[in-house]
């Protein structure tokens, strides 16, 4: 394949701006999927990317299309026209007639999976950047932006969802022209629902993103960016071949994890896969590796031949940084073994998700795992529920923590089980974020008064537009990756959106604090909290827990503690049987002798009983009352 012919780009958005609408368009409009085989987010293989509306993982899809001359047509006589007005006359003279391959890739909106994004942005050339034209510029779209500029990745601006009443195209174009610093004239209209400007800004693709670089002559050089396990053709790696070319029967060698194997299969997305002949320099698909050491393939490595391998190897992908831990316990022991080989199998195919062996004395042998944000945790949840059928008992939540003793010893926790010796603690250090909110100028004053009670510190207000607002504040993490994105949306009624990074440790006034429930330490529900807010914050998390935990056959108390003092306490009645129902008639002492065995029953019931809490509790208390 000659490699002038390919056109390699993904389409970058904030969360719900029509990316995975945009995209069945294009396999629509190029023939890729059958008409009578269409459905709606086509590029979303999971059941709950569909039940849930979102795109959790990108998806790539290949592509044949050839430019039409009505399209041409079109593009020629749109230079004095509205919506689709752009550098027609450059972008003519750029086009050939002959087919194009076009290797997009769907990358998901929501902060949580930004990883994702920064993996596909690594495989392109180029990429579309979408607005919806109801809600403009969203903090997502910066973030995502700015990622597409640092790898020097040609931009595509287009405004989505020109069909909605309510839509204001023209503001949102204003948006993006001002960030940009180009011409609103340089601006697509489309509607991804119902392929308005489709065909223009496909063109727009095949003229305006460069072909792919490389030597096909060289030694094989590709990147894996995703990868996925199955039963048959063992691990499965996506590739972008930059340099030379790869077949089936191949032995290439892995760079970074120093192993090798017989290539079963090569292969594109059509948008599943396809078997080809081979993978050409420039081409973006995928090989089957036969590999069952899944360890072996990682995300980032280098493929080369084993007979000619390249040089050095290429850049790969900067670490994944983790912002929130939970640990996760099988409901039995023998689950230990299923819940590693299938957290093994997730992290092939979510190379954010981090875990290893943790021991605790309550709970058993588990895992730690690190996630991008709550979101991530919960559908890496669900994900374990749904295809492998397993439920784990998980703990709440918790950042990590740098733990500073009075001999100056420094430790980091990623739970507060794990701190040593409380007595010992000299300073706790919680993680800060660098919070970055896009808001209308109606809200201003309920988004800086919930970061104010968030413990933000104020650091910049950017006037994107007249109407849009950029509020920079730094936050401690912990207050930033539960319920924050749901507080800010219900304080500004959807109005707001949200983009945080990582930026350092702090010292604060912090403490733990401890829940009992029937006089047992849980150890799941103990959090690290600031001192000041440490009574408010018991009170919440005992009363939620009264709400959630099932009732028992004895009285059950549940306490929150610091240091051993009591600071908070709900109670949970027993449930009561009417042990003297089937009476009748007959004196009352009856009756009362059995009243007093009931009660016997449930003291000795309370004093040896203990209180089983279900998987999904630990999950419920999280968001606050």
């Amino acid at each position: 394949m000659d490699q002038k012919y390919i056109r390699n780009f993904c389409i970058i958005a904030h969360i719900d701006h029509g990316k995975s609408t945009l995209a069945d368009r294009f396999l629509d409009l190029t023939g890729t999927v059958e008409k009578r085989k269409m459905q709606e987010q086509m590029l979303d293989t999971m059941s709950i990317e569909r039940e849930r509306g979102i795109t959790i993982k990108m998806q790539p899809v290949r592509m044949v299309y050839r430019p039409s001359t009505d399209n041409h047509q079109l593009i020629t006589n749109n230079k004095t026209q509205k919506p689709n007005s752009y550098r027609s006359s450059v972008m003519s003279s750029q086009l050939s007639d002959s087919e194009y391959i076009l290797n997009l890739i769907d990358t998901p909106g929501h902060v949580d999976f930004g990883y994702e994004v920064s993996r596909s942005l690594a495989a392109v050339e180029g990429a579309i950047l979408l607005v919806d034209a109801t809600k403009g510029v969203q903090a997502q779209t910066l973030a995502n932006l700015e990622q597409a500029l640092m790898q020097g990745l040609v931009i595509i601006p287009a405004v989505n969802k020109i069909d909605l009443p309510h839509a204001r195209p023209e503001e949102a174009a204003e948006e993006i022209s001002k960030i940009l610093g180009i011409s609103q004239d340089e601006i697509l209209y489309i509607s991804g629902k119902t392929g308005a400007g489709v065909p223009e800004l496909l063109e727009k693709v095949v003229a305006m993103i460069p072909p792919p670089k490389g030597d096909p002559q060289g030694p094989l050089k590709a990147l894996i960016f995703d990868s996925s396990y199955d039963s048959y053709k063992g691990v499965v790696a996506n590739i972008r071949v930059m340099d030379g070319s790869v077949k089936a029967h191949e032995v290439v060698r892995f760079m970074m994890a120093d192993a090798m194997s017989e290539v079963i299969e090569v292969g594109v997305f059509r948008p599943q896969f396809e078997s080809t002949t081979i993978l050409e320099t420039g081409e973006i698909g995928y090989i089957a590796t036969g590999l069952k050491e899944i360890n072996k393939v990682r995300v980032g490595d280098t493929v080369t031949h084993e007979q000619t391998q390249a040089h050095g190897a290429l850049v790969g992908y900067k670490e994944p940084q983790r912002v929130v831990f939970a640990s996760f316990f099988p409901q039995s022991a023998d689950g230990f073994d299923m819940l590693r080989d299938a957290f093994s199998k997730l992290r092939l195919n979510d190379a954010s998700f981090y875990f290893e062996p943790e021991q605790s004395d309550a709970l058993g042998r588990g895992f730690r795992c690190g996630f991008l944000g709550v979101l991530h945790l919960d559908i890496i949840r669900e994900r374990l529920s749904r295809e492998y059928g397993i439920v784990p008992l998980i703990t709440a939540p918790s950042v990590s923590y740098r733990i500073t003793t009075r001999n100056k010893e420094e430790y980091v926790i990623y739970s507060p089980s794990q701190i040593r010796d409380a007595g010992d603690v000299l300073t706790i250090a919680e993680p800060y974020a660098k919070v970055e909110i896009l808001t209308s100028t109606e809200y201003l004053g309920q988004v800086m008064q919930l970061l104010n009670e968030s413990r933000g510190i104020s650091k910049e207000t950017q006037y994107v537009t007249t109407e849009k607002v950029l509020v920079r504040y730094e936050v401690p993490l912990a207050e930033v990756v539960v319920d924050f994105y749901d507080r800010l949306k219900s304080a500004t009624s959807g109005y707001a959106s949200l983009t945080y990074e990582l930026i350092g440790f702090t010292p604060n006034d912090l403490v733990r604090m401890d829940i009992l429930v029937a006089g047992d330490m849980m150890e799941p529900f103990a959090q690290i909290v600031p001192r000041s807010e440490v009574v408010r914050r018991g009170k919440a998390l005992v009363a939620k827990l009264k709400e959630v935990l099932p009732r028992q056959l004895f009285a059950v108390s549940i306490q929150a503690a610091v240091g051993g003092k009591i600071i908070a306490r709900e109670d949970i009645s027993a449930m009561r049987k009417d042990v003297t129902g089937y009476l009748y008639g007959g004196d009352y002492s009856r009756k009362k002798k059995l009243l007093e065995k009931q009660k016997k029953g449930k003291q000795k019931m309370k004093a040896m009983g203990k209180v089983d809490i279900p998987p999904d509790v630990y999950f419920k208390v999280l968001q606050r009352s």
